[in-house]
């Protein structure tokens, strides 16, 4: 069986996310989507809740599994027996962060391979910092994140959560 792990902070998951978790289940047998501690960014939603997020937004995926985690993510992969992270990009800032991460989880286990998902263009501009930028302005996400958890986000903002 070919596991992949699709790690991020995911607060909130958009539709550009929801986008990569889809073609990575298309080419791997089981994808956890992992919900990590990101020390730079201050969250909006608690890990529990993104969580949930993502379980309601992957809920017609088989094969998609949502978990968190708080240590490294090549640890995180080697405990549910992943061969390969798969991470989106979506410009080429991305890639240099991402390429100099894949290196040194390569470097702690070899093993394990990272895929880069170029994403789709229509999402190329999305990102969660975006959706909430957007939604404290209460901004229409509607294009912008799954319709599935819409109203958790809008509720969100509304709490003043942001």
């Amino acid at each position: 069986m070919k596991i992949a792990v699709y790690p991020g902070s995911f607060d909130p998951v958009t539709k550009g996310h929801l986008n990569i978790i889809k073609r990575a289940a298309a080419i791997f047998d089981k994808v956890y989507v992992c919900v990590m501690v990101n020390s730079t960014k201050q969250p909006m939603f608690s890990r529990e809740e993104r969580v949930e997020l993502i379980k309601k937004s992957c809920h017609d995926m088989p094969n998609v599994e949502v978990d968190t985690y708080g240590g490294l993510l090549v640890d995180y992969a080697e405990k549910v027996g992943a061969c390969a992270i798969v991470k989106g990009l979506r410009a080429v800032s991305d890639f240099d962060w991402e390429f100099q991460m894949a290196l040194a989880n390569k470097k702690i286990k070899p093993e394990i391979e990272t895929l880069f998902l170029a994403s789709s263009e229509k999402h190329t501009y999305l990102s969660s910092t975006v959706v909430k930028e957007l939604g404290k302005y209460g901004a229409d996400l509607d294009d912008f994140v799954p319709p599935e958890i819409i109203d958790d986000v809008k509720k969100k903002f509304e709490s003043g959560g942001v």
